[in-house]
């Protein structure tokens, strides 16, 4: 028996009965693991692999079997049991690559487990048509090597994900990190030795192995959200999910296509899709405000003139709320006639991308100033898109950048393509697939395969995937039940030298994600370099100073407009999640000088056991570049409700 349109897999011999199969593409270059109740006697040659790889659930007592969803085999290998690191790093994305860096750098042993075939974490994986960052590449990549910034040439204004992914892998070759990265591996378990004051990490494949540190550089945007839509299994085309993404791609010419989904991954590919397929069907729940990228390709006159302004270019953008430099108008938007705003907005889109909320300083804050800013939006899709009732459906009524702002090329202009059409789920949800359609209100839309721009599980989805114990047999999952506590988004009580990189209560997802973790990292060096010099064990927030940051991160959403709307900040799009605001608002610079009082204050909020000289200064290494001025020109009422700046 085979899986419906499985067709190129080929096998010797008879499979007796299968579990569940289900016709979700994997989309993956990895190795993934079949796993059924099933009576086989069968081989599967993997050379075969040329179309979807599709997966039988079951309770795991049959034979497992590891194969390549593109055809190449994972490289075989003995697990490794009973080894001892200093810091074993979960995750080699930009985080896990360059707190790995830091780690050799002070000459602590490391291991880095990444269940991906290669470093780039998000870019290995979201290999999407029209997958591109929405940060300006001159200001999407490393800081810390002023050398690594003139060697690198960026092509564009906004990278593509193929050329995120080659500086990537420039990077970890370049500060040879590679040959302290397994990969292939996913790791399943971390459990705290109260007795030997570490941590034992196991893998799926039979790693055994304990560290002193525990270091989680899993992302905020890494575990795809997969809807349980019924009737999933009956579907006879491949089901693609954006987060996971066929590394050979996918060609979608003379193909029905279906997308569940509009927001940055629908958004950005939606595009491309429409110029293969002969249909294209979108399927809408929540309409998506986006406004133009105006990518352009960068000379090298452009790139000549940025790298010699490139140090005074970072140092600008780590004083800035978002964590990276574009203009910003801090002036209120009602303090201006209409006539002046309508100027502004032009002025504002025609430049493109995020930078278009900076058009006035309260856009996040004065709901009659978002309104404004709304309409001007609104105006623009109904110009862009000619059938009025398509454009009314495009047209957000929620609050312009309580979700995040999405950046196109082409987006509502695919609309006018006479074989796209728009369905809208908001009151009628996907009601089943059938074998060849999916079905809404009654109505079959006839599809040959359907791709899931479903979003992930964020902040804490990757955390989930991991049985993580800490002291006294507490799982983080379950002191997580209620939504995700940890101070500073660094650590959480009960479980000692433990760290999260970008983590839920800091500002990851609101700030440029690569200064984000650049910051943590430089100060989590500092941390363990700290500890080293005074012979520190472990480090754990305290209780109740965790608790005060949560209460805080709370208290300074509610100034913002941000919190007003159910998006995946609040982990709105997983169905049975609390409600909770994950991410800290009150700006990338406020918080990193909250950091560096703490570590200033010798840890305050922390407790350091076994320290030989509990009050020693620290020594800074990493973090003298995070400590620059408050940039008081674009400060935010968020950053002012953070009780971190003077009222001016």
């Amino acid at each position: 028996m085979q899986a419906p349109g499985a067709e190129n897999v080929s096998s010797m011999g008879s499979v007796r009965s299968c579990g569940n199969v289900r016709g979700m593409h994997l989309g993956m270059r990895r190795p993934i693991t079949l796993r059924a109740h099933i009576t086989m006697d069968f081989q599967i040659n993997p050379a075969t692999l040329q179309g979807p790889v599709y997966f039988c659930s079951g309770t795991n007592k049959g034979i497992e079997r590891t194969m390549i969803a593109d055809g190449e085999t994972s490289p075989a290998r003995s697990a490794e049991t009973g080894a001892f690191f200093d810091a074993i790093v979960v995750g080699a994305g930009f985080a896990g690559m360059y707190m790995l860096h830091r780690l050799r750098e002070l000459g602590f042993s490391a291991r880095v487990f990444e269940a991906g075939g290669g470093v780039g974490g998000t870019w290995y994986w979201n290999r999407y048509p029209g997958a591109r960052c929405d940060v300006e590449s001159m200001q999407y990549s490393f800081s810390f090597s002023e050398e690594l910034d003139q060697q690198w040439n960026w092509s564009e204004k906004y990278a593509p994900q193929p050329e995120i992914l080659s500086y990537a892998n420039h990077v970890v070759d370049r500060f040879d990190l590679r040959r302290h990265i397994v990969f292939d591996t996913r790791v399943v378990s971390e459990t705290f030795d109260e007795k030997a004051g570490c941590w034992l990490v196991e893998t799926e494949r039979g790693d055994r192995v304990h560290a002193k540190f525990l270091i989680m550089a899993v992302g905020c945007l890494s575990a795809p959200n997969r809807p349980n839509f019924n009737g999933l299994e009956d579907f006879n085309g491949p089901i693609y999910h954006t987060g996971q993404w066929p590394h050979q791609g996918v060609d979608f010419t003379g193909l029905r296509v279906g997308v569940i989904g509009t927001g940055s991954s629908a958004i950005q590919s939606i595009p491309i899709i429409a110029q293969q397929a002969t249909a294209l069907t979108v399927f809408q729940r929540t309409a998506t405000w986006s406004v133009p990228a105006w990518n352009e390709k960068l000379t090298p006159e452009y790139l000549q003139a940025a790298k010699a302004e490139y140090p005074a270019l970072r140092a600008k953008a780590r004083a800035r709320p978002t964590g990276f430099y574009f203009p910003f108008n801090t002036k209120p938007a009602l303090e201006a006639n209409p006539e002046e705003r309508e100027k502004q907005y032009e002025e504002s889109w025609a430049r493109g991308g995020l930078p278009f909320l900076g058009a006035y300083g309260d856009l996040l804050f004065e709901k009659a100033a978002n309104d404004t800013i709304a309409d001007f939006a609104r105006r623009k899709i109904r110009g862009i898109v000619k059938d009025p009732v398509t454009a009314d459906l495009l047209c957000p009524d929620n609050v312009f950048g309580c979700k995040r702002l999405c950046v196109d090329t082409g987006y509502f202009e695919t609309y006018n393509m006479p074989h796209v059409k728009l369905v809208d789920v908001s009151r009628t949800p996907i009601e089943r697939f059938t074998a060849h359609a999916i079905e809404v209100n009654g109505v079959e839309y006839p599809l040959d395969a359907v791709v899931c721009a479903t979003g992930f599980a964020a902040m804490t989805g990757s955390f989930d995937k991991i049985r993580i114990t800490g002291r006294n047999g507490l799982t983080l999952s379950e002191k997580w039940r209620a939504g995700p506590r940890a101070y500073l988004g660094i650590a959480s009580a009960g479980f000692p030298n433990l760290f999260m990189i970008t983590g839920p209560g800091s500002p990851s997802v609101l700030a440029s994600m690569i200064q984000a973790i650049e910051q943590h990292v430089d100060w989590l060096a500092d941390c363990m370099g700290h500890m080293r010099d005074v012979g520190a064990t472990s480090i754990e927030p305290i209780l109740k100073d965790e608790d005060a940051w949560v209460e805080h991160v709370n208290e300074v959403s509610t100034v913002s407009l941000r919190s007003t709307c159910s998006s995946w900040y609040v982990g709105a799009n997983i169905p049975g999640r609390p409600r909770v605001f994950m991410p800290y608002i009150g700006g990338f610079p406020v918080y990193v000088q909250k950091c560096n009082e703490v570590m200033n204050n010798g840890w305050d909020g922390f407790i350091l056991e076994g320290a030989q000289d509990s009050n020693a200064a620290p020594r800074v290494r990493y973090t003298e570049r995070w400590r620059v001025p408050l940039d008081i020109e674009v400060i935010s009422p968020a950053a002012v409700a953070a009780r971190r700046v003077p009222v001016v």
